[in-house]
């Protein structure tokens, strides 16, 4: 089954044109290259509020499978995409996030610092990455084997 994606930008940089945007067009190749079908992008400031009505335009509006933020996730005073992933999550998958971590960890101790979160909006996966590129990849193929499998259960497809 292909499965439809969204990828959700969070940079105050980004979103003002102030610098490229890299990681999100690298999670889009490496989704499509896993046979996603990305249906949207969009870039967006580092908000709460912004970011939660993205996430849930990418779950209840699009009906999207799988929508991965990428960005916001570290210790600045702005970074704030757990925050607003939680409040639209209806149930946290809190081991997704421990398997990036992990592997993070053999790349880098600062990944320690790394805050992301993972769970579902009704038939929605949504996973937050890092924000640059080069950990945005290593994060999400950290799991990416695994999400197909995550949205057939989540979509009812048993065990």
């Amino acid at each position: 089954m292909a499965y439809q994606a969204a990828v959700i930008t969070v940079s105050d940089a980004c979103s003002a044109g102030a610098r490229t945007d890299t990681s999100g067009p690298a999670v889009c190749a490496l989704l499509r290259e896993a046979g996603y079908e990305v249906i949207y992008t969009a870039t967006v400031p580092d908000e709460r509020g912004l970011i939660a009505r993205e996430l849930r335009q990418c779950a209840d509006g699009l009906r999207c499978d799988l929508t991965v933020t990428t960005g916001g996730t570290g210790l600045s005073p702005r970074d704030v995409t757990p925050e607003a992933t939680r409040d639209v999550l209806e149930r946290e998958i809190p081991a997704v996030a421990q398997a990036m971590l992990f592997e993070s960890l053999k790349v880098t101790p600062r990944a320690m610092l790394s805050r992301a979160v993972a769970g579902t909006r009704g038939s929605c996966l949504i996973v937050n990455l890092p924000g640059s590129e080069k950990a945005a990849r290593e994060n999400l193929g950290a799991v990416l084997p695994t999400l197909a499998h995550g949205l057939k259960m989540l979509h009812g497809g048993g065990h």
